[in-house]
């Protein structure tokens, strides 16, 4: 019963996720890698977007060249936080296809370092087995 759950997820609808559990993420598709990625300056520099010297420009001229540079989808000029960039599918730019493991781990953003502890539904995750 409960691999039938599992395999019923989906991503826009956090009401079908499963509770999160350690080592949910070792056969899982890195569904939650196709949800959107808001990052701050700080998770900018951590992830070597962009540097210490770049971080103290404007927000706004720092999302004006990323955008250029294809790594940012969404600017909010209020908060100032970015959207990561995605892939047509819905992917992160950063997650391998082919591994569907993520290419900056050590360097993720706190959004990615949190999940799922926070999100749509804090505890829960879009589980969706590899196999």
């Amino acid at each position: 019963m409960r691999h039938q759950a599992r395999q019923a997820c989906h991503v826009d609808m956090p009401s079908t996720w499963v509770k999160y559990r350690k080592g949910l993420c070792n056969d899982c598709l890195a569904v939650c890698c196709s949800l959107p990625v808001e990052v701050t300056i700080g998770d900018l520099v951590r992830m070597d977007l962009i540097d210490a010297f770049e971080a103290e420009e404007p927000a706004k001229e720092v999302a004006k060249k990323l955008r250029k540079q294809g790594l940012i989808d969404h600017f909010n000029f209020k908060s100032e936080i970015f959207t990561l960039a995605r892939l047509a599918n819905d992917d992160c730019i950063f997650l391998d296809q082919k591994s569907r493991r993520c290419t900056i781990y050590a360097k993720r953003p706190g959004t990615c370092r949190n999940h799922p502890q926070i999100g749509p539904r804090p505890g829960y995750c879009a589980y969706r087995c590899k196999g």
